[in-house]
């Protein structure tokens, strides 16, 4: 059974400030919950129903606490619309540092993404194309956010999420020779330009882009061209499909060149 301070506490932590003082926040979802429990992440305390505990014995060994319900009190405690057979109280992980050296070719750094649901989104990309750095300005959306670990569909536990200032990165860029790339609408055609080996991929806000301070340090900028045969099309791609299809390019161009050695 949930207790009511549990119920009151799971609702909490909807909210930056509770995540922040209960150094917890939330995973929901069978498939989200198991990879948490397989991950390095701490679960503190595990809600499930029955089924789910009897079918997953051998998993839950590393979870702290279990507490038994039924779908019914979950259904009434959950954040989500359609609530699946467990909820779990997860440790917040001490942030990572800055890493002295960047060894894998590419890397992102969010600057002010704001929607949950893209930066949930884009972890899952990070994690699909082997993306081991997320950076992310401090004004990104908060990574623990339930809508963005729900988005992520357990990325969350497989990709380094690092919060830090773009100054931070230029340093980072240099030493790592690491070319600083950016998204833009009037940047060159991805497609037909030859990316760097080795790059720092800047995306921007939402709705305003790329800061201005930070397009200053951009190398390269290139954009995603429209293929519309029509005189009006979308305005621009969403953030986390701009990023998705750049990725795509970037692993593609490089295969191509491992592939012609």
């Amino acid at each position: 059974m949930i207790s009511k301070n549990t119920i009151k506490l799971i609702r909490s932590l909807s909210q930056k400030k509770y995540r922040k003082k209960e150094n917890l926040f939330l995973v929901e979802g069978d498939k989200n919950v198991l990879d948490v429990l397989q991950s390095k992440i701490k679960v503190s305390r595990l809600i499930a129903t029955k089924e789910f505990i009897s079918e997953n014995k051998n998993k839950l060994k590393k979870s702290g606490e279990i507490i038994e319900a039924d779908l019914l009190e979950i259904k009434k405690t959950s954040l989500l619309k359609s609530p699946q057979n467990c909820i779990a109280l997860c440790e917040i992980p001490e942030q990572l540092r800055i890493p002295d050296n960047l060894e894998k070719e590419l890397s992102i750094y969010l600057d002010g993404i704001q929607d949950p649901g893209n930066l949930g989104t884009i972890l899952r990309i990070a994690d699909w194309f082997g993306i081991e750095y997320l950076f992310c300005s401090p004004d990104t959306a908060d990574v623990y956010n339930p809508k963005v670990v729900q988005a992520s569909m357990g990325s969350i536990c497989r990709t380094k999420v690092i919060y830090t200032n773009f100054e931070q990165l230029v340093k980072l860029s240099e030493v790592s020779s690491a070319v600083i790339t950016g998204a833009f609408l009037e940047g060159r055609n991805i497609f037909t330009e030859k990316l760097p080996l080795k790059t720092i991929l800047v995306v921007g806000n939402e709705g305003n882009g790329i800061r201005k301070d930070i397009e200053s340090e951009i190398k390269t900028k290139i954009k995603i061209p429209s293929f519309s045969n029509e005189n009006k099309t979308a305005e621009s791609l969403n953030v986390a499909v701009a990023t998705g299809v750049i990725c795509a390019e970037f692993r593609r161009q490089q295969f191509s060149k491992n592939y012609s050695k």
